[in-house]
């Protein structure tokens, strides 16, 4: 994970200015967790932003945060294009990763109880993975919002009664709101992958560093990805995600989005420099370490 404090003069990562960290949602979000995962005990300053755009833009403009969260893939819902796109069109650069459980939690005002709760509102993923929970509550309306978190804070600021939040243990704890059922996700091996991101003028590469992700066309001809995934195996690269947006203005062409773990002594530098002759645009999004997985 990532480390500030590098001297033998060991600092309290308290004492250090705090790390301006930017989350997509508000305070509580998952997003914040995963910063708190990736950065361990080191100090933070969390920087909200209302959409992954919006964090994008104050990562690279540097005067607000200095490094980007950003959820990229879940194991119920999938992968986010939107992301991989503005990681790609971005100047920032991916340094970390986290796996991180997603357990989400039916929350509401202290001493409320789910019988007399009449709505609840979360983010759309979010209720989506907690729809079958709410059968056998019919008498609750669930209302899309556009954050976790920031439902359970508008519960306590307008201090909402008869209604409840699904968000992360987390949000109600720093919005004073009781947890009414825990881990209520239908699915419960249910993992979101977080991307770490700086801007590339800042950015370096991290040691033991094994983990790879590029972005790159190919020729609109027969074979042409098949030549690119045989020469990764050739140097051993074990393919650990692959996926395809379309290219805008191009119709039927295709960008393609791919993380490799390399699993010998060849190096990733080599496996990327055997592949560039065949690829158009060829882009390293980021070369890191695989992150670790929480529950």
């Amino acid at each position: 994970m990532i480390q500030t404090a590098t001297t033998e003069q060991d600092i309290l990562p308290h004492s250090l200015p705090p790390l301006r960290v930017c989350i997509q949602g508000g305070a509580g979000a998952f997003h914040e967790i995963a910063a708190r995962k990736i950065f361990n005990e080191q100090n933070l300053e969390i920087v909200p932003a209302i959409t992954f755009r919006e964090l994008i833009d104050k990562v690279e403009q540097q005067e607000e945060a200095d490094f980007g969260i950003m959820a990229i893939e879940n194991t119920i819902a999938g992968s986010i294009l939107f992301n991989y796109r503005l990681i790609n069109e971005s100047k920032l650069r991916i340094i970390d990763e986290v796996y991180l459980r997603i357990q989400q939690n039916l929350m509401a005002l202290p001493g409320e109880k789910i019988e007399n709760l009449q709505e609840v509102h979360s983010h759309p993923v979010a209720i989506e993975q907690c729809r079958e929970y709410f059968r056998k509550y019919p008498q609750i309306r669930l209302i899309e919002t556009e954050d976790t978190a920031l439902s359970a804070k508008n519960i306590l600021k307008h201090n909402l009664k008869g209604v409840g939040a699904i968000a992360s243990e987390l949000a109600a704890e720093m919005y004073d709101l009781e947890i009414l059922a825990h881990s209520i996700e239908t699915n419960k091996e249910n993992y979101t992958r977080f991307l770490l991101l700086q801007p590339i003028d800042r950015s370096k590469l991290p040691p033991e560093s094994d983990k790879v992700s590029l972005c790159f066309a190919v020729d609109h001809t027969i074979g042409s990805l098949h030549k690119v995934l045989a020469v990764l195996a050739a140097y051993h690269a074990n393919l650990t995600k692959i996926e395809s947006a379309p290219i805008i203005g191009k119709p039927w062409e295709y960008l393609f989005f791919l993380d490799f773990v390399m699993d010998s002594d060849l190096t990733y530098q080599q496996a990327i420099e055997a592949i560039r002759p065949i690829t158009h645009d060829l882009k390293i999004l980021g070369i890191y370490k695989q992150g670790k997985h929480f529950d």
